[in-house]
């Protein structure tokens, strides 16, 4: 039975400090930011009573949601039904400037992330946090559910020299937080003197996943159209830093994966016959993508379909899909070259991974079960360290 979750967004008014009441609100947000009743944050910052409602901001893939393909920038404009200036923080600049926080007392972020370190959300919220600190800009986040959980985390965490737009700062790539967690761990351990209040949610527990929740599901960018594909993203996502197609130019980005190299059958058979990987299933499809890599070109490759989420390994499970077209088309599969989400030297794969390590030990035929070991020892003392602190369900 579906659970009636209220969001920090459905809480706003209700939970909005006190101290901070008469203030004028800068909004970070998206088409996600919506209440249960799928009213926009906008529209309900505009009626509050407890401040008023002066600028927005965007993150990646536009305030609107309007660029369709990763790594596209957008210019910031003036809204023409509320005549707000909308800042785009995935443009000339990712970080807010001095000329954006000017008419503004606090800061407020309603960000629906996916659960994963690479998805530039919570460095767009890292980022945020960083300027309003040094502006003195109190800043107030509305929480919202993690869709895959708040209990499993899998993958290595972030190597301190590997740093970029898709990982700031140390966290496992499924992270296994909610924004408003992230964010207590990011002013706790690198913005101390940051006024944070964080509006948490109600009736959310950490095994919900989102369609436990009775709220509506709107898509946090065009390529995650479904709870599916924000399950499978923290694996999949390393595709991108391969020259296999991660989907995209399809109705099932992440789940479809492939390239024209490949034999469909082939491929499925050996990730059987090779790997045992717990709760996914793979069924052979050729596919076309309509844009991005292979754009026109019929692709040979597998749809991944989760059989048991709750011991699903995303990670896992695609670095057997990197090591199976390793194995299997030694001359053909390529790591992609930089740049890469503003990285112009590191390889992508590396600073999706984290580190060199992944890339090296496919590289040198590592089997996948050394590999984990080495990403779990990783995750244990995370969250034993840091995550555990950040609890707030």
């Amino acid at each position: 039975m579906k659970k009636q979750v209220a969001t920090g967004l459905d809480l706003v008014n209700r939970s909005w400090p006190k101290s901070l009441n008469g203030c004028r609100v800068g909004l970070l947000a998206h088409p996600p930011s919506v209440n249960r009743r799928l009213r926009h944050a906008v529209d309900i910052f505009l009626e509050s009573n407890k401040f008023r409602l002066t600028a927005l901001f965007g993150p990646q893939h536009g305030f609107l949601g309007q660029t369709q393909d990763n790594m596209v920038e957008w210019q910031s404009y003036r809204d023409r039904r509320t005549g707000l200036p909308v800042f785009s923080l995935y443009g000339a600049t990712r970080k807010p400037s001095a000329r954006m926080l000017k008419n503004i007392d606090v800061l407020a972020i309603d960000l629906q992330d996916v659960g994963a370190r690479y998805y530039t959300f919570i460095w767009t919220l890292d980022l945020c946090m960083e300027a309003a600190e040094a502006y003195g800009i109190p800043v107030v986040v509305l929480d919202r559910p993690n869709p895959i959980g708040g209990r499993l985390t899998e993958g290595p965490v972030l190597d301190s020299g590997w740093t970029s737009f898709v990982g700031r700062r140390p966290l496992p790539v499924r992270h296994g937080m909610t924004i408003g967690e992230i964010a207590s761990y990011l002013k706790e351990d690198f913005f101390p003197a940051l006024e944070l209040h964080v509006i948490k949610m109600k009736g959310w527990r950490r095994d919900f996943w989102f369609d436990d929740t009775g709220l509506p599901w709107v898509s946090p960018s065009p390529n995650m159209p479904t709870q599916n594909t924000a399950m499978v993203y923290p694996g999949f996502c390393l595709l991108e830093g391969t020259n296999l197609s991660e989907g995209r130019g399809t109705t099932r980005p992440f789940e479809l994966f492939g390239a024209p190299f490949i034999d469909s059958e082939r491929f499925v058979n050996h990730l059987k016959e090779c790997f045992r990987l717990p709760g996914v299933a793979f069924r052979p499809v050729s596919f076309l993508p309509g844009f991005q890599k292979y754009a026109g070109r019929l692709c040979g490759g597998a749809q991944v379909h989760v059989t048991s989420p709750d011991i699903f390994k995303p990670f896992k499970t695609s670095v057997a899909v990197l090591k199976a077209a390793r194995e299997l088309y030694p001359a053909k599969f390529r790591w992609k070259q930089p740049p890469y989400e503003y990285e112009k030297k590191k390889m992508p794969i590396d600073i999706l991974a984290g580190s060199d390590r992944l890339r090296k030990a496919i590289d040198s035929g590592v089997d996948l079960k050394t590999m984990e070991a080495c990403w779990l020892k990783q995750l244990t003392e995370f969250r034993k360290k840091q995550r555990k602190k950040y609890m707030l369900y």
